[in-house]
């Protein structure tokens, strides 16, 4: 683990998506100022891109290694809502929900049974019910003639993940973090990360935090160690609707229809390994549509406002890489969230910045130990 830093402002965070912000957030409760860089802004890659949503107890390994975490990271979220609202003024629309899974085939059953079951055991503030066909066109008007059988999930949260992002990039500006556009082209080296070499000098580097989402690979031959982090393509749809709105989250058939408080509805979303082609595809806007309209068909009416298109960064376990970089002593590693990023972003921010600060953390970060990619060698600068 980190030795507890408390000096100063040499801590660097490489990457400024939720999880960069929500580390120099975390690291500003504890005094540390740190230096954020990023290339492209604030928020401007999945970060700003997600729909929001905060499901602990669905998705890749949950149930499994990452559902300690990822609950952890929701408790995370409802407790500090309202003092990251206080600190940043901007008010991020944390809210709790509800969502309605039908299953337009038999197909579906076996996932809406799994939800069904997860929701009902789970903790007191989540339940599930099941709806009819009937029930399920009467609480959500939109639903097509065609669902069958639904459930009604409740406890989830939701927000604006871009919004969010900005409010932890504020909160910790305004207790004296430092947020700098740059490009990083390397490491200096010298018993141990010394510096960040940007295109317009070296900046002094005490800790590094490297929160580089699908981007992570990069400082593979900086720091010669694995970090097998790929980029997960993923595209929405924001849509204008006119008439009746959605009141709750949908979904069946392979999409999600999910209405936001600006009175937007967003429509997707994908999974495509495609690189880092961040370009929106007129074939997946086609299908997305296509399936929300037999889902609902009232979005056959709705024009579209915007076409995003985002890469979410993953790990071959599905599971984050937090802690210390193997061989190393002052650089940690942040990523590989995948599609739980928002969700994980609070738990992954605060367990950075308590090994920094405190050289250890009670945060459930077991199975994202950087170690299991790549063996710790020796220590940059200890001889050997």
């Amino acid at each position: 683990m980190a030795e507890g830093n408390t000096s100063g402002n040499d801590v660097v965070i490489v990457g400024g998506g939720v999880a960069g912000c929500a580390t120099a957030y975390f690291l500003s409760l504890a005094g540390i100022k740190a230096t954020v860089i990023e290339r492209e802004g604030i928020g401007s890659q999945a970060s700003g891109f997600s729909s929001g949503g905060l499901n602990p107890l669905e998705g890749a390994q949950i149930p499994g290694p990452l559902a300690p975490l990822a609950m952890a990271s929701y408790d995370l979220h409802r407790e500090m809502a309202g003092a990251v609202v206080e600190a940043s003024g901007v008010d991020y629309e944390y809210r709790v929900g509800s969502l309605i899974h039908a299953a337009m085939d038999d197909g579906e059953m076996e996932a809406l049974r799994a939800s069904y079951e997860l929701f009902e055991t789970g903790p007191r503030e989540f339940t599930a019910e099941w709806l009819t066909a009937e029930e399920a066109r009467a609480a959500e008007p939109l639903f097509s003639p065609e669902i069958g059988r639904a459930v009604r999930l409740t406890g989830n949260a939701a927000l604006d993940s871009f919004k969010l992002t900005q409010a932890l990039k504020r909160a910790a500006e305004r207790q004296g973090a430092i947020f700098r556009k740059g490009a990083v082209n390397g490491l200096e080296i010298g018993g141990g990360v010394t510096g960040v070499i940007l295109a317009d000098g070296k900046l002094p580097c005490g800790t590094l935090v490297m929160a580089t989402g699908p981007w992570a690979r990069e400082a593979e031959t900086w720091l010669d160690i694995s970090i097998p982090v790929d980029p997960l393509k993923g595209e929405t749809l924001r849509l204008d609707m006119p008439g009746v709105q959605p009141q709750q989250d949908l979904s069946g058939g392979g999409v999600s229809v999910t209405p936001k408080p600006s009175g937007q509805v967003w429509c997707g979303t994908t999974e495509e390994w495609k690189g880092f082609d961040r370009q929106p595809s007129e074939t997946v806007r086609q299908t997305i549509f296509e399936k929300a309209v037999r889902l609902a068909p009232n979005v056959e009416k709705a024009w579209l406002v915007q076409h995003t298109a985002c890469l979410r960064p993953v790990t071959p376990d599905w599971l984050p890489i937090v802690g210390n970089a193997p061989g190393w002593d002052n650089v940690l590693l942040a990523t590989g969230a995948g599609k739980k990023g928002v969700l994980l972003a609070p738990g992954i921010g605060k367990a950075t910045a308590d090994l920094i600060s405190e050289g250890q953390t009670t945060l459930p970060i077991e199975a994202c130990d950087p170690g299991r990619f790549a063996p710790a060698g020796r220590r940059i600068g200890q001889g050997g």
